[in-house]
């Protein structure tokens, strides 16, 4: 019988990953230690030498890391080695300040598309089968990531990148992938456009899709899977530790992603104590790199909200297994005193049977209190039955009320609701624009 992994430490004992690990974090400090004095500053700082990370519980001993530490040591303050070792350059898009820069070596990419191959296998992908890749390509890490990957795996690549949706479907159907990769929002956005043209996009080639880059629910899944006939499952990552390939779903259990325990040290915190929270318990995504050679980090607070266990999948994997992301700690929304993630509020609307997936959160202000703007958009048909223009105010106020009680009753909130015709909200050619943060405007008008 085929195996259906790709490196046998994703089957090893614990007692054999940890043994990996402790020896790389150790050499991992070391490296930071000796080569980049923005971390032996902090760790001489602190009276910590790399001597003394004897367990990987001394983790804990070591500096947090930040994304405004990159941001100040921009472009190539972090780096371990000097710019004739790096081979390759990515940065973040910069919108709220600087843009965070990494860099790899040439072993960090052969590293990094080892990582990807370990996932597309675990996604369902096989050497031989064609993939059709609709991440972005360029400074993004997700183009680039999935591609040495896939050709790492032995895959027939398609570089279509993002964008162009009328020519991703013919070659959909013109090279019959069988893997497809990129954001949920911009994967749904191609079913849709296949169904406007009159293709049922359940009919095609694809059997698994591997999605990421922004956060999505289970309902979300249900719906990618219903409309493509497919396996849906989530990769992570971020380019500040590596990019894609930091953990992915199995097909056979699509429940929890599997970190690259040989590559990655995770713990959970509390993101207001910044202690460890229990095995199972929800607390914020910390990452320690054990390979990088151009840009190690020492405990990278990621900012996603998620848990993390340690028990062997029904896969047979053995890796540290992480909840999929509830949210990000930036985009947590607070709402007369209670906290929401947009991904709660999604899967709020796509229970909802006459909306389609698409949706924007429109931050205002009333008086001096913040208030949210659900926008929503309904199915085609949704007026056709409707005779009069009564009937159709009618039916958008029921629809009003049913959206805003079923956001009440799960997420303990209230919230103003726009209903919007067929096709008006944008579409996604990559990260879709859920927050739509409209305060600034308001406060500059009065």
């Amino acid at each position: 019988m085929e195996k259906n992994y790709y490196n046998d430490i994703e089957v090893a004992s614990r007692e054999e990953i940890e043994q990996v690990q402790l020896i790389r974090l150790q050499e991992t400090v070391r490296r930071v230690y000796e080569k980049v004095p923005f971390y032996k500053e902090k760790l001489t700082s602190q009276n910590i030498k790399p001597d003394d990370i004897k367990s990987l519980n001394d983790v804990r001993k070591l500096p947090f890391t930040v994304k405004k530490d990159l941001r100040q040591n921009y472009p190539f303050g972090l780096f371990a080695v000097p710019l004739n070792e790096v081979v390759r350059i990515h940065a973040s898009s910069g919108t709220s300040g600087k843009p965070t820069v990494v860099g790899y070596t040439k072993n960090d990419i052969e590293n990094w598309s080892e990582l990807v191959a370990r996932c597309i296998m675990a996604a369902g992908g096989r050497k031989g089968d064609v993939l059709h890749n609709a991440y972005g390509y360029g400074l993004f890490t997700g183009g680039l990531g999935l591609h040495y990957g896939s050709e790492k795996l032995g895959c027939a690549t398609i570089p279509i990148s993002g964008g162009n949706t009328e020519r991703q479907i013919a070659l959909i159907q013109d090279f019959k992938p069988k893997v497809i990769c990129g954001t949920p929002s911009y994967v749904l956005n191609i079913a849709e456009k296949m169904e406007e043209m009159g293709l049922n996009p359940n009919e095609t080639s694809l059997q698994y899709g591997i999605f990421g880059a922004e956060p999505w629910s289970e309902e979300m899944r249900a719906t990618l899977q219903q409309k493509l006939g497919i396996k849906a499952v989530d990769i992570y990552g971020l380019s500040e530790v590596i990019g894609p390939g930091v953990a992915i779903e199995c097909y056979e259990a699509q429940n929890g992603l599997h970190i690259a325990d040989d590559h990655f040290l995770v713990e959970v915190i509390d993101p207001k104590t910044l202690e460890p929270v229990e095995e199972g318990k929800e607390g914020e995504l910390v990452f320690t790199s054990l390979t990088k050679e151009a840009f190690p980090v020492l405990r990278y607070r990621t900012g996603d909200i998620a848990s993390i266990t340690r028990e062997t999948c029904i896969c047979g994997r053995t890796t540290t297994r992480m909840s999929r992301v509830k949210g990000r700690i930036d985009d947590m929304l607070i709402i007369r005193g209670v906290n929401v993630f947009p991904s709660e509020i999604e899967r709020c609307l796509l229970q909802v049977n006459e909306l389609v997936p698409h949706y924007q959160i429109h931050l205002t202000k009333k008086g001096s209190l913040d208030n949210v703007e659900i926008h929503v958009e309904v199915k085609q048909g949704f007026f056709n039955t409707l005779p009069t223009s009564t009937l159709e105010d009618q039916a958008v106020y029921i629809l009003k009320k049913k959206i805003q009680h079923i956001i009440k009753n799960e997420c303990l909130v209230n919230v103003d609701v726009r209903i919007h015709p067929p096709r008006t909200l944008p579409r996604s050619e990559g990260k879709a624009i859920r927050i739509i943060d409209r305060r600034k405007e308001v406060a500059s008008v009065k």
